[in-house]
Order: structure tokens, then sequence, then C-alpha cells
């Protein structure tokens, strides 16, 4: 698999959209928390990694770390019927990647949808929606499925509604994934986090049933054509979602239904692996059907946080030989015992506020570690993933939660759960850190 990423020009679809703006638009309480340590200077050609927060586990909300309109900008998707009252695809859980197929690149994004009416992807959502561009600035367009499923919605590739295309042989949509009905939700079943891959010149969607479905956790999707697909459940999932079932999710989880969720895929040459939250890993086989069978499933060596904080969202990243593991913590607020705001990757509980959905990465030698330290590579980025434009160029996703942090302020709700991207900057094979790219730290984005 080659995975790019390509270089861009801000637009605006939306006035105060295209960015997080200027400083002074931003709250003045991440205003105050953006003093942090003290910066260091950077080394020869490349921008130099920050001292992070002391005790490690404290979260960095310098405003620096946050997309902005000279670092970052929204995609412009082509807009669904569903989205041309909002004006804007309304998506979580972001992915945008570039791949080189037949020696020309080729953009994808994705991500998690809602259906006309609700507020938010469940408890019910209506599948996989898949849009493509020759470059990152567009134009975006949906993945033309006309010939698939001739007068059925555009540019959607895989959703529970599929499950009557089921042959003897071919299953496109399992009896877990489809479906149902209880008296508190009423229908139920959403997919969630998808993730397209090119890999061994065949596109795979690895995604998530989400918590109201019958059985909560990751699958893969393989197609028998194109990139529009058709796409049908590799063998490993008819039954179940990949790994073992725990206890974990909303109360409302059935027992036994929760596995592990936000799979993404890593491969590397003629391997590929399966990346899952709570740490785990495992190797596809040879025919991508099915993991390899363990006893149990593999764990990234890390250093954890004390205690450690719920993390969803895991991806790999592979840059200058190095391997960056993303993931995603809620930076929850308290109060030190001087009056000051505390900012931590922490857990729930008395005295404590969700504040920022960020992304913290680690870095090793080798896929399995042992990972550095994370950092905070990105203040509100969170569920993302990290890729390279055709020109090298890095970048990494965000939308922008929805749900609790500054975007849930109702003045501001119209910006979030967008489609968006932000520059990344690298600070060398030194010191081989990502981060969202500084001020004055790099090239802004051109209008």
């Amino acid at each position: 698999m080659t995975s790019l990423e390509s270089g861009l020009h801000r637009r605006t679809l939306l006035a105060g959209v295209a960015g997080f703006g200027a400083a002074a638009a931003l709250p003045a309480a991440v205003a105050h928390a953006a003093t942090g340590p003290a910066e260091a200077a950077p080394s020869g050609r490349h921008p130099s990694n920050w001292p992070d927060p002391e005790p490690y586990g404290l979260a960095d909300t310098r405003l620096d770390l946050w997309p902005r309109e000279d670092n970052s900008f929204v995609l412009p998707l082509e807009l669904r019927p569903r989205d041309e009252e909002r004006g804007q695809v309304w998506m979580r859980d972001t992915y945008v990647n570039c791949f080189v197929v037949d020696g020309r690149p080729v953009y994808v994004a994705t991500g998690t949808t809602r259906v006309p009416g609700l507020q938010a992807a469940a408890p019910w959502n209506d599948g996989i929606f898949v849009w493509v561009s020759p470059s990152l600035k567009g134009p975006w367009r949906l993945v033309d499925t006309t010939g698939i499923r001739p007068g059925a919605e555009r540019g959607k590739v895989w959703s529970p509604e599929f499950a009557g295309e089921n042959r003897p042989g071919r299953t496109v949509v399992a009896p877990w994934q489809e479906y149902w009905y209880d008296d508190q939700f009423g229908k139920r079943g959403e997919v969630w986090a998808p993730e397209l891959h090119y890999f061994r010149d065949t596109w795979y969607i690895v995604a998530c049933m989400g918590d109201h479905s019958r059985k909560v956790g990751s699958f893969l999707l393989v197609s028998e054509g194109g990139i529009e697909g058709p796409y049908r459940l590799v063998e490993g999932n008819h039954d179940k979602p990949f790994g073992d079932p725990f206890i974990g999710g909303p109360k409302f989880i059935e027992p036994g239904a929760y596995h592990h969720i936000d799979g993404s895929l890593y491969s590397e040459g003629d391997d590929a692996w399966l990346v899952l939250h709570n740490d785990l890993y495992a190797r596809f086989r040879d025919d991508m059907e099915d993991i390899v069978p363990t006893t149990n499933l593999p764990k990234f060596q890390q250093a954890p946080y004390s205690p450690e904080p719920y993390r969803e969202g895991v991806y790999v990243f592979r840059y200058a030989g190095k391997y960056y593991l993303v993931q995603t913590a809620w930076d929850w607020t308290s109060v030190n015992p001087d009056g000051s705001t505390r900012y931590a990757y922490d857990t729930g509980g008395p005295g404590r506020t969700q504040y920022q959905y960020d992304a913290v990465v680690a870095v090793a030698d080798t896929l399995e570690g042992p990972y550095s330290e994370r950092w905070t590579a990105g203040v509100g980025i969170g569920h993302n993933n990290f890729f390279t434009d055709h020109h090298g160029g890095l970048w990494a996703t965000f939308f922008r939660n929805p749900n609790f942090g500054y975007w849930s302020d109702a003045s501001r709700i119209g910006q979030a759960a967008v489609p968006g991207v932000v520059r990344l900057e690298w600070t060398g094979p030194a010191q081989h850190r990502l981060y969202v790219q500084r001020r004055n730290h790099g090239h802004t984005i051109s209008g």
C-alpha cells in the first residue's frame, strides 16, 4: 500500500467554519491555558519539541496546538440531499487518506454520518458513504455507486439496509449487523468510524457497529470491484466482530454483546494488522478473511498515564522509519489547590469536566513498541488519522466533537461534526515528534 496525502488551499464553505479562527475567538479559558511550558528554540531546519507539562498525564492546551485558520480547513465534500439545509456534510470520526492507484493519487474521505431527523448518528444510521478527489483541495465527489444500485442514494457503499443482497457463499450484512427494534430506542443499529484502505490492489473498509447494535465491535469489508464496491463482509465477521466480548460500553448494551471497537487497519509491504482500542492489535491472515487466531490478542507496549483514561480511535502511522501510535483521550478539567485550572488526561469523577477531545501520540522503532511517553499532538482533533499527501505534506483529520468540549457551546454547534484537515509538522530525525503545525513553525494555508 502506498499512503500519501495532498497539499491544499483553504476554502470556506460556511462563514467561520474553515478553521478554529484567531486566538481571540477562542474561549478565555483556552487563552489562559495556552501559557504552558516555555517553548524550545527551533533546531536547524526542523522545529523543536516542546517541553511536556509535568507531571506526565497533564494536557498541553496551548493555542498553537489547535486547528486554526492558518493551518486547517474543512473539506468541500459534495453535498447529499440531506446536507443541503446545513450546507455542509455532518460527520464524526473524519477519515481522509491518499493512495496511488495506476500511478495517480486518489484521495478518499469517509466518516460517521447521521440520517435526516436525528441529531446524532444513533440509535441508528444508514451506512457508509465515500467521497473521492484528485487532490486534497477537491473537487470532492461522492463515489459513483449507481452502476451497483441504480436509483439508490449515490455514494453509499455499505449499509445494514443491504442485508437483502446476501446470497449463499456471499454475506454483505451479517445478522448481528442488521437493524433491530426495542421499546427503549425503537429502531437500532449504527455503523461508526469507517476507514478506507487500498492494500494489494484491493479496496478494504474497516468499521465498527456502534453501541445500539446487536453486537458492538469492529469488522472488515472487501470490495469485489473498485472503490465503489460492491463490498462483502469477510468470513471472520459472519458471526461476530473481531476479538472476544468483554464488559464495556453503556449500561444498555446486553451482556456478551460488547467487543473491541474503533477498528483500524495498518499495512506494511504484504502484511496487514488490525488495530483496536484497549492497546490491542492482531495480524490479518494472508487471505484477509480473518485475523490470525490467538488465545489473547497482543498489546502495544505503552507508557500509560496514572490513572489510565479511556482511549479510543487508535491509529498507527509510519513516517521516516518510526511508528506513531495515535490515540484519543479526553482532557478533563479540575481545580488545583491554588485555585487554578488543572487540565489532564484523567478519568471522570466529582469536580471533573470533559474539556477537549485530544489526539495524544507516542513513537516507537517497531510496531509493537515499546512506545515513548505520549504527548499532546493536537487539541480537539481526537478520533482522527494522520496521513501524507502526494507531495509529502503531513496532515491530520479532525471533526470537532459535538458532545461536551468547546464545540458543544450552543453558539458554535454549527461548527461541530465537520470533515476537517489540519497540517502537521515533524520535528526531525533527532526528535521525531508530530504536532499540529504551530504558528511561525511552517507554511500557512493560502487563500
